[in-house]
């Protein structure tokens, strides 16, 4: 666990990168620049020469981030080696707006439910190894031993089990609808030798977790965000179509209208070629190298 100052450098690092690499800058050359302007009290710019060396070195940022366990995550470097496979589809400025907002997410106090939510989302969205992912987010300090165990557990049952059920059955909001049936239960639980498992999620989240159960997992994620405030994960923009401007469709018309004219001209027994010098003073300037028809 980082201190707030550091997640709040990092969120602008993994911004202003992913900003720089659609302006056409390298990625060496924008991290050199960013290292200057980070705050100096952090210890983030001495990780981004360790990560600039590295990319020097090798070509990539994710090893760096390895070695670096104590301050960059395992998510971290998970999502980064994703980006950077060669043979994988995710795109790596889609991975840059994923660890920012996740970094904002974490200075501004994160839960772990958020956290694991989020996590489990940008694994669903962009497709990625369960396996691996989930345990790269088990790894995180913010989760205790309970939470570990209960993540491995879910990375072996995901595709199996519905998420929402495994979630509904770790909150407090089953513990309510049993002791509401069955007011004794209680007690009864209190006196047995094995333990009840631990609480993880809150009677919000298993009301959430309930009322999408055999849904479509992304709308259980949709709803946590929409209820509990939860952040959402960045999807990469669809590409809009262009629209055409009036003169460029005035001028795709005239192209038309001379094509139009050269097929007549040649029904008619051939084409005046002189038409095409542009020393004829009645020559079509239209038909110019400049402003000739398409082929």
């Amino acid at each position: 666990m980082l201190d707030r100052e550091e997640y709040i450098e990092q969120a602008y690092l993994f911004q202003t990168l992913g900003e720089r690499m659609l302006d056409g800058m390298a990625t060496q050359e924008a991290l050199v620049s960013l290292g200057h302007e980070i705050l100096a009290t952090t210890k983030l710019p001495l990780a981004i020469d360790y990560l600039v060396s590295d990319l020097r070195l090798i070509g990539t940022m994710a090893s760096a981030m390895g070695r670096m366990r104590h301050y960059f995550s395992a998510f971290q470097t998970f999502v980064m080696a994703e980006a950077e496979d060669e043979e994988g589809r995710f795109d790596l400025r889609t991975a840059l707006a994923i660890l920012e907002r996740e970094a904002r997410y974490r200075a501004d106090a994160a839960s772990p439910q958020g956290l694991f939510f989020y996590r489990f989302e940008c694994l669903s969205r962009n497709r990625l190894d369960y396996m691996h992912g989930l345990t790269a987010t088990a790894a995180d300090d913010i989760f205790d031993a309970e939470w570990k165990a209960w993540i491995t557990m879910v990375s072996r049952q995901v595709g199996l089990v519905d998420l929402a059920d495994l979630v509904y059955v770790r909150s407090a909001e089953l513990l309510r609808r049993q002791e509401r049936r069955h007011p004794h239960a209680a007690a009864d639980s209190a006196t047995a030798s094995s333990p009840a498992p631990q609480i993880l999620f809150g009677e919000k989240e298993g009301r959430i977790a309930w009322a999408n159960r055999g849904k479509d997992p992304l709308y259980l994620f949709a709803a946590l965000q929409r209820q509990l405030g939860y952040p959402a994960v960045p999807r990469p923009k669809r590409p809009q179509p262009q629209t055409e401007s009036p003169t460029l469709l005035a001028r795709r018309i005239d192209r038309l209208d001379l094509r139009v004219k050269l097929l007549e001209e040649e029904a008619k027994g051939g084409i005046d070629l002189a038409q095409f010098d542009p020393k004829n003073p009645k020559a079509d300037h239209r038909l110019s190298p400049d402003n000739r028809a398409e082929p």
